[in-house]
């Protein structure tokens, strides 16, 4: 009983440092995402408690984190884009994908895919984690500056043709839609467009203006005209907040200096009475329900996101289950993967329900737990219930948090999850690829291109394509190993041992080819080199296959392809040792028995050797 009390304690201590140090990220992921600081708290609330609730690491607290807002922004700002700007017409979509997500989550932790996640390439972690904090960086700077481009007359104003476009466009779609539309009288077409104020017109070309200069392209193309209009508080306030951020660091890590900046900082701006920009309203009371994600689901709404879907929902797995590893190389014990992944998606998919953006398992938060006596999976039910108490009686003084402060606040945590260890080794990677006169380690290049692609395209694409590369890069390395212990050699040159009795006077008639491991796609086109490296004076060619266990259907037809070439040659062809898998393929497709009958097929050397004596004649 005192060990309980004991561990009640810990918990607790834990909890409450780990709920604290969550607020202000909640808060900045939740602006973030594009659907306000609320969002960001639900999120923490529900993924925390949830997840540690049914979760299979018990010092582990989750919550939104970098790479989960980062793509959750993507999918959000795609989906109010196509819902004409509007978060709330856009928001039951939005919910539903995170929803999906997080069961796909609970699918894979429930089929058993925890302990693959471990095999995906280090590189692109790397890549993937440096892009985030890139990201981060480059669209926290128009917030810092207290820039925000729909509210920019002059960049409003350029798009108000596109809007006016875009709003007659909906007209014709409505009239088709309703059966109305008549080529050859546009009456109803023009009566509805006198109906168009020039507030509609302005509402658009702010949306198009929004979604225009939002992500690292739209950033870097508005910013020099951010730079002219600069609020010059907006920027001494994030930059206040950096400062504060890294410079409390220095006194002591025992209190969040994040929490720190964000009191202080807010407190002086607020006190002085200073005309800052505050983020939006925190709700009052308890959270809500968003029952419109079941009644007024359409799958035809989502359906263009279930590959994100999927992608966000293995995104969170790989950054919960490597927080995993953290926590249990801290703490001496070993979480479940499989379990993890099914109180993370539970996690995820009631935040959805309430409102709140996907999180994972938060590395900075489990180590301050731990650090702070977490031990059981109670510590992060505790957070959750921690935040939700701060909800209740600070949301009305929450809401006066200045913007700026946030954006300060995501600017530390965009430089803080760059892989600066994945950096640092890129000049001694070994240069494995050949790029004309310019040599490469593969692995950077992976880094690379999942960096760039991520940065300036696409998240999820880049993950997928980086997976592909990787995988390539690393089926071509095993080929060229396999090929390597595998060559063509007369006997002078080479011999195993139970060749060494072989007859002198036939060694320039008979050749051996020596197959080392299994026979794949990646190994293929050393293997069908066989039938131009045999020298002219062979008449007999003997394939050892004793060590290649595994064929596939590359290696097959490479098998074929070269019996047909030295068939041609009338050249003999005899095989040793023929395992199980590689005999069954060869049956299949009838290599055995049309092109190398039942008599040619020998269990071992010695009696291939008998049949070598017996039918072959020395010429040379």
């Amino acid at each position: 009983m005192k060990d309980f009390f004991k561990h009640i304690k810990g918990d607790a201590f834990g909890g409450i440092t780990a709920g604290i140090v969550a607020l202000p990220l909640a808060l900045a992921f939740g602006v973030s995402s594009g659907l306000g600081p609320s969002a960001g708290l639900y999120g923490a609330i529900f993924i925390s408690f949830f997840a540690a609730l049914f979760g299979g690491t018990n010092t582990q607290i989750s919550g939104p984190t970098a790479p989960m807002t980062a793509v959750s922004m993507v999918i959000i700002a795609g989906i109010i884009a196509a819902n004409d700007g509007s978060v709330e017409k856009a928001l039951p979509a939005i919910l539903t994908v995170f929803l999906l997500a997080g069961l796909i989550q609970i699918g894979l932790g429930a089929i058993g895919l925890g302990k693959y996640i471990r095999y995906i390439p280090y590189p692109v972690v790397s890549g993937f984690m440096t892009a985030i904090g890139v990201i981060i960086l480059i669209t926290q700077i128009l917030p810092a500056i207290g820039y925000y481009p729909k509210e920019d007359v002059d960049l409003v104003s350029q798009f108000k043709p596109q809007a006016e476009e875009i709003i007659l466009e909906n007209i014709l779609k409505e009239e088709a839609g309703e059966g109305i539309l008549v080529l050859e009288n546009f009456e109803e077409t023009i009566r509805r467009a006198k109906l168009t104020t020039e507030d509609d017109i302005a509402k658009e070309s702010q949306t198009l203006a929004k979604s225009a200069s939002s992500g690292v392209l739209g950033t870097i193309k508005v910013l020099p005209k951010a730079l002219q209009n600069i609020n010059w508080l907006e920027l001494i306030l994030a930059l206040a907040t950096i400062f504060i951020v890294y410079g409390f660091k220095r006194i002591t890590t025992k209190v969040p200096s994040a929490l720190v900046a964000l009191i202080v900082v807010s407190g002086v701006a607020y006190g002085f009475g200073l005309d800052y920009r505050p983020i939006e309203e925190i709700p009052t009371g308890l959270p809500v329900p968003k029952l419109e994600i079941f009644t007024g689901f359409s799958l035809a709404s989502i359906t263009p996101y279930i590959f994100t879907a999927i992608t966000l929902a293995l995104l969170g797995a790989i950054d919960s289950l490597l927080t995993s590893v953290v926590a249990d190389n801290m703490t001496k014990t070993k979480h479940k993967p499989n379990k993890e992944l099914v109180g993370q998606g539970i996690g995820n998919s009631i935040a959805s329900i309430f409102g709140g953006i996907p999180g994972a398992g938060a590395t900075i938060r489990t180590v301050v737990n731990i650090n702070s006596g977490g031990k059981t999976r109670l510590s992060g039910m505790i957070a959750g219930v921690l935040l939700l108490v701060i909800l209740l009686a600070l949301g009305p003084v929450a809401s006066e948090i200045p913007a700026a402060v946030l954006a300060g606040i995501l600017i530390t945590v965009g430089i803080g999850v760059m892989d600066y260890k994945g950096l640092k080794a890129i000049p001694a990677l070994p240069k494995d690829i050949k790029f004309g006169p310019f040599k490469l380690s593969s692995e950077v290049l992976v880094m690379l291109i999942v960096l760039v692609l991520s940065t300036f395209w696409n998240l999820v694409y880049a993950v997928g394509i980086g997976l592909v590369i990787a995988s390539l890069m690393f089926m071509k390395k095993i080929g060229d190993l396999t090929a390597q212990r595998s060559s063509v050699r007369t006997l002078k040159e080479e011999s195993w041992s139970d060749e060494s009795d072989f007859p002198e006077k036939l060694k320039q008639e008979v050749f051996i080819k020596h197959v080392n491991g299994p026979l794949f796609f990646g190994s293929t086109s050393d293997f069908q080199a066989l039938a131009k490296q045999i020298p002219f004076t062979a008449s007999t060619v003997v394939i050892r296959l004793g060590r290649m266990q595994y064929m596939d259907q590359s290696g097959l037809y490479a098998m074929e392809d070269v019996l047909v070439d030295l068939k041609k040659q009338n050249i003999n062809v005899l095989m040793v040792n023929v395992l199980k898998q590689p005999r069954y393929m060869m049956e299949r497709i009838d290599i055995i028995p049309d092109l190398i009958p039942e008599e040619h097929i020998f269990k071992n050397f010695d009696e291939c050797l008998v049949w070598i004596r017996a039918n072959v004649k020395d010429k040379y």
